[in-house]
C-alpha cells in the first residue's frame, strides 16, 4: 500500500472531528446558529468519515501485516536548549485502532439518539458543540503516539465532560456537581502532567515508542528501571483513578448523572470512564517493570469493584445504579491490567462500553416498561436477596448498607485529606507573600496584625 494513502487515512481519522468542531464552533462564534437537522447531518457525516478511515486503516494493517503505523504531524513546540519538544504524533496499532473505532461507533449511535432526545431543547446546539469537543478529545487520546498528545485529548475530554454535566445550568445542582467533577479532574490532570515531565526528564522524550522500547504494543519493554517505573506508574495510576472514578475518587461518578442521558451514556457508561484504564494499557510496559506497582493496581481495581457492588445495590435511581455498575466493571478491568493481561481488558472495555451505552440510553423508558410489567402481573415484582442473607449476618449487612448509602464518605475524605491541606498551604503561602511585600514597602511591622490561616468551612468547600 502506498505510504501517502496511509498518511491520508491517518490524517482523515483525526481531521474529521476537527472539521466537526470547527463548523460548530465558528457558527457559534459568528452567532449563526445551525439548525437541528444540519447539526445532526454534520455529526453523522464526520463520524462516518472518521470511522471509515479507521476501518480502512485496520484493513490495510491486516492485509499488509503491519502492527504499528505512525502518522507524524511534526513538532508544534521545540526547545532544543531545554531538550523538550511537543510532538503531535498519532499511531495506529492493536490498541488504538479498536478504541478509536469504538469511539466513532458509540458517538455516532449516541448522536443519533440525542438528535431525537433533545429535539427542540433550548440547549440543542450547545450540546452538540460540547459533543464535538468530546469526540475530538477521545480520538486524539485514543490515537496519541506521545504522552503530550494524549494529555491534549485527555484535557478536551475532561472539559467537555464538566460542561455537559452542567448542561442544565439553570439549576444549582448540576453546576455544583460539575465544579466538583472538574476539581477531581484537576487532581488527576496534575498527576498526569507531573508524570509527563518526569518521563521527559528520564527518557528525554514523550514518545511512547521511545518510552516503551522497541516492538509494537503490547510487546514493548520500558526503558525505565524498577524504581523509576514505580514512581512514574504511581503518578499515572492517580491520573487513571481520577478519570475512571476508581477509589478514592469514586464520589464524583453519581454526580455526573446530572447531565443529559446521552452524555451520561457516552461519557460515564462507555468512553470517558474507560479513558483512565486505556492510559494504563498504553503504558503497560512501564507497569511490567514494577511488581509493587502491579500489586497496587490490582488492589485499587478490586477495591473499586467491591465498592461499586456495595454502593450500587442501595441506589434508588436507575442512572446512579448503572454508574456504580460501570465502576464495578472498570475496577475489574483495572485488576486485569495489574495481573498482566492485555487483550482481555481491551475486549472487556469494548463489550462493557457497548452494553452500558445500551442500558443508559434505554433507562428513560425503563421505569415505564417496569410499571407496565407490574400492572400485567398484578403486583410488585419480588427481588430475591437470599444470597446475601445466607452468607452475611444481619449486623454485617447493616454496616455494608450504611457504607453504600453514604457512598463510602469518599467526598468527605477528599475534603479532609486533600482539599483542606491544600487550602491551608495556599493560605500560608498568601500570608508569607503579604508579609514579605509589606516588609519591602514598610507598611506593616507588627506580628499581631497577621491572622493565622484556619481550615476552610463547609461553605468554602
Amino acid at each position: 500500500m502506498s505510504p501517502w494513502v496511509i498518511e491520508a487515512l491517518g490524517r482523515t481519522a483525526v481531521g474529521a472531528p476537527v472539521l466537526l468542531l470547527l463548523v460548530f464552533g465558528l457558527a457559534s462564534l459568528a452567532s449563526r446558529p445551525i439548525g437541528e437537522k444540519s447539526m445532526a447531518q454534520w455529526t453523522a457525516g464526520c463520524v462516518c468519515l472518521g470511522l471509515f478511515s479507521v476501518l480502512a486503516m485496520f484493513a490495510i494493517m491486516l492485509g499488509s501485516g503491519l502492527r504499528y503505523v505512525p502518522v507524524d504531524l511534526g513538532d508544534w513546540v521545540a526547545l532544543p536548549e531545554e531538550g523538550f519538544r511537543f510532538q503531535l504524533k498519532f499511531v495506529f496499532d492493536r490498541l488504538s485502532v479498536p478504541f478509536a473505532g469504538l469511539t466513532f461507533v458509540l458517538v455516532g449511535a449516541v448522536g443519533a439518539f440525542a438528535n431525537r432526545y433533545l429535539h427542540r431543547e433550548p440547549g440543542y446546539g450547545r450540546f452538540f458543540l460540547y459533543f464535538a469537543v468530546f469526540l475530538l478529545g477521545m480520538v486524539v487520546a485514543s490515537l496519541a503516539g506521545t504522552i503530550e498528545t494524549l494529555f491534549l485529548g485527555w484535557e478536551l475530554v475532561g472539559l467537555s465532560s464538566a460542561l455537559l454535566v452542567a448542561f442544565f445550568h439553570e439549576r444549582p445542582a448540576p453546576v455544583f456537581n460539575a465544579q466538583r467533577i472538574w476539581s477531581v479532574y484537576r487532581i488527576a490532570d496534575a498527576a498526569f502532567l507531573v508524570a509527563a515531565l518526569v518521563i521527559h526528564h528520564l527518557s528525554g522524550s514523550g514518545d511512547f515508542a521511545v518510552l516503551t522500547g522497541t516492538g509494537p504494543w503490547p510487546e514493548g519493554h520500558a526503558s525505565l528501571t524498577s524504581a523509576q517505573a514505580l514512581g512514574v506508574g504511581l503518578l499515572l495510576l492517580i491520573a487513571a483513578a481520577g478519570k475512571s472514578a476508581l477509589i478514592p475518587f469514586s464520589g464524583w461518578l453519581p454526580r455526573a448523572m446530572e447531565g443529559p442521558t446521552p452524555s451520561s451514556a457516552v461519557f460515564y457508561g462507555a468512553l470517558s470512564v474507560h479513558l483512565g484504564v486505556y492510559l494504563l494499557l498504553r503504558v503497560s510496559p512501564i507497569l511490567e517493570s514494577s511488581t509493587l506497582l502491579c500489586a497496587a493496581i490490582v488492589v485499587i481495581g478490586l477495591a473499586s469493584a467491591v465498592f461499586g457492588v456495595i454502593a450500587g445495590r442501595v441506589q434508588t435511581d436507575v442512572k446512579s445504579a448503572l454508574a456504580y455498575a460501570s465502576l464495578t466493571q472498570v475496577g475489574i478491568i483495572t485488576a486485569e491490567i495489574g495481573l498482566g493481561f492485555r487483550y482481555l481488558p481491551l475486549i472487556h472495555i469494548i463489550g462493557h462500553a457497548t452494553l452500558r451505552t445500551l442500558q443508559l440510553l434505554r433507562s428513560p423508558s425503563l421505569l415505564h416498561d417496569y410499571h407496565l410489567l407490574e400492572n400485567a402481573v398484578g403486583g410488585h415484582l419480588q427481588h430475591d436477596d437470599g444470597l446475601s442473607e445466607r452468607w452475611l449476618s444481619a449486623p454485617t449487612r447493616i454496616k455494608l448498607y450504611r457504607i453504600g448509602l453514604d457512598r463510602g464518605q469518599l467526598d468527605g475524605a477528599l475534603d479532609r485529606f486533600v482539599v483542606r491541606p491544600f487550602v491551608r498551604m495556599f493560605r500560608w503561602c498568601d500570608q508569607m507573600e503579604r508579609r514579605w511585600t509589606d516588609l519591602l514597602t514598610g507598611r506593616i511591622s507588627r506580628e499581631s496584625d497577621y491572622v493565622a490561616p484556619v481550615a476552610p468551612t463547609a461553605e468554602e468547600l
